[in-house]
């Protein structure tokens, strides 16, 4: 519900704040006192394009804000939800217009783009009026009249089966955009498979076969050194081994006698074993030394083959084991891709036929639904001043188009507003009068039950007057019966079944013109309404005028 609307160097207002209320609110006053600038103002803060022409003249600035109240399950509570706007239950938008044209926009505080208030706003506020045909033409708000509150199962069947269609479209057209690997590819890369697990060696094997390698080059060297030091543990005259034993026993027999001497003749013993381990150990090597060239060919066969095999792929030795991984992994999802390609078309096709069924059905609904709607909306057509008229929404399947969540119908509204006419678009056909009524006339056979958003009727009454007149006001009056709706009128047989009537007035001081908003109460509405019913206000306009009230006040109740 909109709770307040503030205007600040708009247009001709230099301060203007309406207050406003559950149900039915008429905004009356003379020609030209500057009635639709609320409209314009609403339409502004939902989003619509601005420019330097909206601020007041040698004004820097606009400032437009509206406040409201939302419902906890209003798609608009909803969406600052998601945007993480919300603030409570609460809605207050500001817009700032500069008199370059350029604007900024905040929701609940927080600044926003142009798209996002625009977004929000669409839950907000809807306006009727001379740009109705470019809001009832758009395919979403066409969907929307056939599908608010109704066949929800079959709506929901059919999002399932279009995304399930759609997860199979993509994971396709994933799978053709890797690139699949032509049949010499495929060749070469089972070739180098073969090649690595044929000749490869483990890092830990490649690194010993290194070190055999180095030793056997060296061999010459190492037999000399593990020789001389053999000689020099074993050989008389010193041989250090012998030597260690016998300085070893000769302290032992003085252990006894002193602590120092025990250690020593430990650590002599300790020592002569060593070199006695030392001595095996050099022999055990020297029996395992290979030194036959035939060894030492093969090993750098060996060793020269893995760095082929590392050249070939531009690597080092020890990541040739990574490098087959990848080969592996790259086979096998190319032998995946082949099979799951050759079954995915079939899963597509069914996943098709299935989203078609769904789409079919929705469409029978939504078919039901058109016939009912253009019947209502024709007859109250009928009472709006466009006797003869006809109101079309047609809705037709087209199962060759590309699938999509919302199915396969395509929506057309023709109208005709007068008898004889055969029925077309709707800007080429009605005025914006005859645009705002049959907007009034949709919204009423559509409507849903607790709706909330703010309608707003500007041009509603033009052209029109008597019964007519009549029953525009009872229709709004309908409207809002469980919503709120607001209405730009110069009719008193409209205004006069508002729940609450606000009077705009404009003031010249000689220098500075400015604009007024008043809220009536109900001897100021007996008077407002003989103005609007005969210009000058007489005894017998304002009898009129109370019994007019008294009649569309019995009708509210």
């Amino acid at each position: 519900m909109l709770v307040f609307l503030h205007i600040r160097d708009y247009a001709i207002v230099d301060s203007l704040e309406l207050e406003c209320e559950h149900g039915f609110t008429c905004v009356t006053g003379e020609t030209g006192a500057g009635k639709s600038i609320l409209v314009g103002a609403l339409g502004l803060l939902s989003g619509n394009r601005a420019d330097s022409a909206a601020v007041r003249q040698d004004c820097d600035k606009a400032e437009l804000s509206a406040g409201f109240e939302l419902d906890e399950d209003s798609p608009a509570l909803e969406w600052l939800r998601e945007q993480d706007l919300d603030d409570d239950r609460d809605c207050l938008l500001r817009r700032v217009v500069h008199s370059n044209g350029r604007s900024r926009a905040w929701i609940n505080g927080t600044a926003v783009t142009l798209q996002q208030l625009d977004s929000l706003g669409e839950s907000l506020v809807e306006i009727h009026g001379q740009n109705e045909h470019l809001r009832l033409a758009q395919s979403a708000e066409q969907l929307a009249l056939l599908d608010a509150g109704h066949h929800e199962t079959a709506r929901r069947d059919l999002r399932d089966r279009y995304f399930a269609w759609h997860a199979l479209e993509m994971e396709k057209q994933a799978l053709l955009g890797q690139a699949p690997l032509e049949a010499g590819d495929l060749e070469l890369l089972r070739y180098q498979l073969e090649e690595l697990e044929n000749g490869l060696l483990s890092p830990d094997a490649f690194s010993a076969l290194e070190n055999q390698h180095r030793k056997l080059a060296h061999g010459g060297e190492i037999v000399g050194s593990l020789e001389t030091t053999l000689a020099d543990l074993d050989s008389e005259p010193r041989a250090v081994s012998a030597t260690l034993h016998r300085c070893a026993r000769a302290l032992q027999d003085h252990a006894e006698l002193d602590e120092d001497i025990a250690t020593a003749a430990r650590m002599l013993q300790e020592a002569a074993i060593n070199c006695d381990e030392a001595g095996s150990a050099i022999q055990a090597a020297l029996s395992r030394m290979d030194l036959s060239p035939e060894r030492l060919a093969e090993l750098e066969r060996q060793l020269t083959a893995q760095h082929d095999l590392a050249r070939k792929h531009r690597v080092e030795p020890e990541q040739l084991l990574r490098v087959r991984h990848e080969l592996t992994q790259r086979l096998e999802r190319a032998a995946e891709q082949q099979k799951r390609l050759a079954v995915i078309d079939a899963e597509l096709e069914a996943a098709l036929r299935a989203y078609r069924h769904a789409a079919r059905a929705v469409h029978e609904k939504r078919a039901q639904r058109a016939g009912a709607l253009s019947k209502g909306v024709t007859e109250l057509m009928q009472q709006l001043g466009m006797e003869g008229g006809r109101f079309e929404l047609d809705v037709h399947l087209e199962s060759d188009r590309p699938p999509s969540a919302r199915g396969d119908d395509r929506v057309q509204i023709r109208v005709s507003a007068n008898r004889g006419i055969d029925p077309g678009p709707l800007r080429k056909v009605a005025s914006g009068g005859e645009l705002s009524r049959i907007g009034l006339a949709v919204k009423i056979v559509a409507r849903q039950h607790g709706d909330s958003v703010v309608q707003v009727f500007d041009e509603v009454d033009a052209g029109i007057g008597g019964a007519t007149a009549t029953t525009v006001g009872s229709l709004l009056k309908r409207l809002s019966s469980d919503g709120q709706a607001l209405c730009v009128t110069h009719l008193a047989q409209v205004a006069v079944f508002a729940d609450q009537q606000v009077c705009i007035s404009k003031q010249d001081d000689g220098a500075v013109t400015s604009v007024a908003v008043h809220h009536l109460g109900e001897s100021a509405r007996v008077e407002e309404v003989a103005r609007m019913l005969g210009g000058q206000i007489s005894a017998q306009s304002r009898a009129h005028a109370a019994e007019l009230l008294k009649e569309a006040g019995a009708a509210r109740h």
